[in-house]
């Protein structure tokens, strides 16, 4: 289990609101401190992290007029700052407490890196879970919700109920442990959930004087949505306009002082402290029509009192972003974008094919290299579905399907197969990983739309064979992907263990799907919330002990490489025949996985020489 100690907080603020005014006020929680897991390389232990009581500090800042001392209406560091990455800058630190909090930071090496990485992603994925869940019970009310827009808020609120927020109550300055640049979120309660940014709607997130270790206000955060008129975004260099003075509909209607944001977005400067950036911008995804990305750290290096648009005096602060940080994630999706309406536009050398399943599939899958010559995923035939022999098929039981006219009920004998419930949302979302999930096959009557048939109907997001340069081919998906959501089968030619035994001589690559690790536990594990939430025990298999042929026969799923922190896990799905001892290989998404990145899978390799599948040769 995973339980990050704090106590509950009922921030202010909807998600759903406008950004109207940057200068909205929050509130400060009071956190105790944090058991955190360690994964299963670290054994079965917890460690306490101590966090700052905010409480014994007071809730509303001093009046900051006296940390303006020195400060012109416009200033410049651009002659003074090397823009690069400083490790050793408090930049890149908690900003310390006041001495009587007994406390101590330490930079944090690779090991505790990983592990605040994996902290992330496993909330995350409790987190995304749950907001599943309270979704579909919405959805199941015999009454219309008007508040089910608010489906996210109420998670949050479990959440934290829960005391699964991570930082909460510290303020962090610099990178935040576990967020990597890239990652997405869809609602503001998010960032404010993972320490990106805590205020709901003000643009500007910042420490107060009497939290400094300067003395002084100190930006941490700002969230670019381009929605003001007198911002400018060219991606590393940004121009970002101060908060005051807005009206409801983000109107310019007052002159902005040096307060609040604006006066700590001055200070940072001074002070050389680099703030994260997080872009917001239209991006339908099928939860909402906007997404947050975490673009890394910049640092302000000159700021001015000036005219706007509108005729109001507004401050404007340019930002350049820090070297050496991985792509921007903003310019990632948009790229993605690109590549799928105008891909020889957007990258003009390189691509090899732009159909491997040459119109077999719902979806094209490219093939994309440009790093040498080597064309061998030409030399496989792709197929969407494993192919089964009909000795196999036709051992399993027989048995009828259900008679439900669209889509199944919570009474029909599918139901009762999968445990007593549908294993999908109405959205084709997998609800929780299960042993095994029987879908609607050809003896059901239901629709094909009906909502216990997600699996069979192949792969709907348009995906990408690609070369690296050291680890040889891998797949990234062009689409975004949610987590729960299906993203192919694993497919081969399925052979039994006495033609797996005599083929495996012969140095055929069999992959066998027995051994893959048995990460479905993690997906929809709600114990942490709920605590009789566990993962099922029903329905249940028989050993799998049957190997896939991909030695000449495979699925774009054959490329997708080997990772000990995956965001792809493996599903045992029926559909189309009952033999127990041959399910077939299902593969849905563990995280929300941004456009352009890998896909990965934990193989459990004894060897890890060769992690580039699990074949036995």
């Amino acid at each position: 289990s995973l339980t990050n100690r704090s106590n509950s907080l009922n921030a202010p603020g909807n998600d759903g609101r406008s950004d109207s005014d940057r200068g909205s006020s929050y509130s400060r929680p009071r956190s105790p401190g944090a058991v955190l897991p360690l994964p299963a390389s670290h054994g079965r232990m917890t460690f306490l992290v101590p966090i700052p009581d905010l409480n014994l500090m007071p809730d509303s800042p001093p009046q900051e007029t006296s940390s303006t001392a020195g400060i012109t209406p416009g200033g410049s560091l651009a002659s003074t700052l090397d823009v690069e990455a400083d490790k050793g800058s408090n930049s890149l630190a908690i900003v310390p407490v006041p001495d009587h909090e007994n406390h101590v930071v330490q930079t944090l090496d690779q090991d505790n890196q990983k592990l605040d990485r994996y902290v992330f992603k496993r909330t995350r994925m409790i987190y995304d879970s749950l907001r599943l869940h309270l979704t579909v019970e919405e959805l199941r009310r015999p009454e219309p919700n008007p508040y089910r827009r608010a489906v996210n808020l109420k998670a949050s609120r479990l959440m934290e109920e829960s005391e699964l927020c991570l930082h909460k109550g510290q303020h962090l300055v610099g990178s935040v442990p576990g967020v990597e640049i890239g990652d997405l979120f869809f609602y503001r309660k998010e960032l404010c959930m993972f320490g990106l940014h805590r205020p709901l709607q003000s643009g500007i997130d910042y420490t107060s004087a009497h939290r400094s270790s300067f003395g002084v206000p100190i930006a941490t955060s700002i969230v670019v949505s381009g929605g003001y008129e007198d911002d400018e975004d060219k991606g590393d260099e940004l121009v970002y306009s101060g908060q005051g003075g807005r009206d409801n509909s983000g109107q310019q209607r007052q002159h902005q002082k040096l307060e609040r944001g604006n006066l700590a977005m001055v200070q940072s400067m001074h002070h050389g402290v680099a703030v994260r950036v997080i872009r917001g911008f239209e991006y339908d995804n099928g939860v909402r029509s906007k997404v947050f990305v975490y673009d890394g750290l910049y640092r302000i290096v000159e700021y001015s009192l000036v005219r706007g648009k509108s005729g109001f005096d507004i401050f404007k602060f340019t930002l350049v972003r820090i070297q050496g940080q991985a792509e921007l994630g903003s310019a990632r999706l948009k790229r993605a974008q690109t590549l799928i309406s105008t891909p020889l536009y957007a990258l003009p050398a390189g691509y090899i094919s732009f159909d491997l399943y040459g119109n077999n599939q719902g979806v094209p899958v490219c093939l994309y290299n440009d790093i040498d010559f080597d064309r061998s995923p030409l030399n496989y035939e792709y197929i969407a579905q494993s192919a089964i022999s009909s000795v196999i098929t036709g051992k399993g039981e027989t048995d009828g399907g259900c008679e439900c006219k669209y889509s199944c009920s919570d009474d029909c004998i599918c139901v009762r197969k999968n445990g007593g419930e549908l294993p999908y949302s109405p959205y084709g979302k997998l609800l929780r990983g299960k042993p095994v999930i029987f879908e609607c096959g050809i003896t059901c009557k239901c629709a094909y739309g009906c909502a216990n048939r997600v699996a069979q109907r192949g792969l709907r997001k348009k995906m990408e064979v690609f070369r690296t340069r050291e680890l040889g081919w891998g797949v990234r998906s062009l689409d975004l992907i949610h987590a729960g959501e299906f993203i192919c089968e694993y497919a081969g030619v399925m052979v039994t263990k006495e033609q797996a035994e005599i083929m495996s001589m012969n140095g055929d690559m069999l992959v066998y799907p027995g051994r893959f690790a048995g990460t479905w536990k993690l997906w929809g594990n709600l114990s942490d919330v709920y605590p009789g939430n566990v993962p099922p025990s029903y329905p249940t298999l028989p050993p799998i002990d049957y190997a896939m042929d991909v030695s000449t026969m495979r699925s774009v799923a054959a490329f997708i490489r080997h990772s000990k922190e995956p965001n792809v896990m493996v599903q045992f799905v029926f559909h189309d025949h009952n033999n127990l001892k041959f399910p077939r290989v299902m593969l849905f998404a563990l995280d929300n996985i941004s456009p352009l990145t890998e896909l990965s899978l934990d193989y459990v390799l004894a060897d890890e020489v060769d992690e580039r599948l699990a074949i036995c040769n």
